[in-house]
């Protein structure tokens, strides 16, 4: 599995694999990517963990239509992942650690 934060009120849009675009005929279902129930405080923003399975290389992600959100950024394409590893190391520095329930 393979890991990234993405700001509330944020959502994804696009998600690549080894091949390009993923392709839900080809793979015959969705990638599987999902919010976990940890996140943390950064710079006034909450960012929720997310976990995704390994063949994704690559996700688009974009402020939801309806957010409050100020910036001007359009879409954001995250290209380097994080390992398991990587994600417990940003959860251990951080100085505000959140849970909810699903």
């Amino acid at each position: 599995m393979k890991y990234f934060f993405l700001t509330e009120g944020w959502q994804i849009g696009r998600v690549w694999e080894f091949g390009g675009l993923w392709d839900d005929a080809a793979w015959r279902r969705s990638p599987r990517i999902q919010r976990t129930n940890i996140a943390i405080d950064h710079k006034d923003e909450r960012l929720w963990l997310y976990q995704v399975e390994d063949p994704i290389l690559m996700l688009e992600v974009r402020p939801h239509q309806m957010a409050n959100n100020t910036s001007n950024i359009g879409q954001v394409t995250i290209k380097r992942l994080m390992t398991p590893e990587e994600a417990i190391a940003q959860l251990n520095q951080a100085s505000n650690l959140l849970t909810a329930s699903n």
